[in-house]
Formats: structure tokens, C-alpha cells, sequence
């Protein structure tokens, strides 16, 4: 009797502590396993580029008319659709095909005004204020608590080491670069996967330089002298140049 009871106690111990190491085991395991995961996944930026479809041929694409003042130069397609009036090249100049008011223009128009909408319909990943001139943004989906950006000296756009980062400004009315400005790309940044998303006109200010997609609702106003890398892509007004060098 007694060696039975002593036996059943030591069982019972016995037990206990394996039950013990099981939980100590699983415990130790989920901590391995958080160990191993990739850094930052947690944090990973949801943004996907936004497709351009067909108007990612062209360097300007305007609604109303597309004017040009001076020795602009464009590398990339001109289009126009619905209007008819392509003026002032000569004397710019276009490395590539100029569409005006064909099917080709109007495909365009259309791939832009998709593109405009999936860009509009992104979720914001931060409100910044609407001066970016002297900050560094990391990639992301960005607004202003006012509805504008504006750009007085240098925006920096960090990619992080990631040539696939994506930013995307979503200006509710306007987009204004300052004269002199500039939008400087670092850590692999690349201006294909900028986009300034404009819900009235933008007006980049003279001998500025931009990166990135410009895609306005109504009009953009490309001053004297401005340099961009990317896209001016007006939906339903003109587009006005004057001795300015884009290259898409």
C-alpha cells in the first residue's frame, strides 16, 4: 500500500514536470521563430506603383491644348486629346511622336484618368505639412492637413536601399514649386515611382527641377527653364511650357 502511494507521488511529480518543459519548449520555439523573421516586416510599406497603362509613352499629355514658348525639349511622346491646338514646335522640340486628337492621344487620356483614380483611391500612410522643401520622406502615401504641397529648396526621397520604393503625393488642389527648387532621389529612388497626384493644377516654379509623374486634373504650368524626370500628364486642361527640357 504504501509503495503504491509513493509510486502514484512520484508519477504525479514526474508528470508535472514534463508539463513544465512542454510550455518552456513552446515558449523558447515562438521566440525562435519571431527571431527569425525578416527586420522591418512589420513596418513594410504597402504602396504598389501606380499604372500608367499607355500614357506612360508620353512626356506631356494635355486635354485642352498643349503650348510651348522656346527651345523646349522633350524626350518621350507629346499627345493632346480631346483638343486639337499643338503649338510653339518648332521651335521645341520632340524626341518621339506627336498625337493630336487621335485614337492613340485618346487611349492615353483614358489610362490616365484610370491611373489618376487607382492613385486617388490609395490610403494615406501619413499628413505631412504642405511645405516639403527641407525634408526627407521615406516611401509612402502622403496628404497635407491643407489639401496642397509646395516645394521652397530641396525634398529629399529616400527609397531606403529599395528600388522599387514607391512615393505618392496627393495634393486635394494644387502642387507649386518654388523657383530653383529641387526633388533629389536618394538610395535608389527612381523617378518612375514618384507620383504627384494633383486634384486641380499644378505650377512648377522657374529653373526648378522635378522628379517623379505630375498627373493634374486641369492644368500644369511648366515655367521657364524647369527640368523634369518623369511625366507632365494633364487630364482635362492644358499643358503650357516655355524653354523647358522633360524627359520621361
Amino acid at each position: 500500500m504504501i509503495t503504491t502511494i509513493i509510486t502514484g507521488t512520484i508519477r504525479r511529480i514526474t508528470s508535472s514536470f514534463r508539463l513544465a518543459a512542454v510550455a518552456v519548449l513552446a515558449v523558447a520555439t515562438a521566440s525562435l521563430i519571431a527571431a527569425a523573421a525578416p527586420a522591418g516586416a512589420a513596418t513594410a510599406t504597402a504602396t504598389v506603383p501606380v499604372p500608367l497603362g499607355t500614357a506612360a509613352n508620353f512626356a506631356v499629355l494635355g486635354a485642352a491644348t498643349v503650348t510651348n514658348t522656346g527651345a523646349t525639349t522633350i524626350t518621350g511622346d507629346l499627345g493632346l486629346s480631346p483638343g486639337t491646338s499643338v503649338t510653339g514646335f518648332p521651335p521645341g522640340h520632340v524626341t518621339g511622336t506627336v498625337y493630336t486628337a487621335d485614337s492613340v492621344a485618346l487611349q492615353a487620356q483614358a489610362d490616365l484618368t484610370t491611373a489618376y483614380n487607382d492613385a486617388a483611391a490609395l490610403a494615406a500612410t501619413a499628413t505631412i505639412p504642405v511645405e516639403l522643401g527641407g525634408t526627407t520622406e521615406t516611401p509612402g502615401v502622403y496628404v497635407s492637413p491643407a489639401g496642397t504641397f509646395g516645394i521652397t529648396g530641396t525634398v529629399t526621397l529616400n527609397a531606403q536601399g529599395n528600388p522599387a520604393a514607391v512615393f505618392v503625393f496627393k495634393a486635394a488642389s494644387t502642387l507649386i514649386t518654388a523657383s530653383a527648387s529641387n526633388v533629389k532621389l536618394v538610395n535608389g529612388a527612381k523617378a518612375a515611382n514618384v507620383f504627384w497626384l494633383v486634384g486641380s493644377s499644378a505650377t512648377l516654379g522657374t529653373y526648378s527641377t522635378l522628379k517623379g509623374n505630375v498627373m493634374a486634373l486641369a492644368s500644369i504650368t511648366v515655367t521657364t527653364g524647369v527640368t523634369i524626370h518623369g511625366r507632365a500628364l494633364a487630364r482635362t486642361a492644358a499643358v503650357t511650357l516655355d524653354t523647358d527640357t522633360i524627359t520621361k
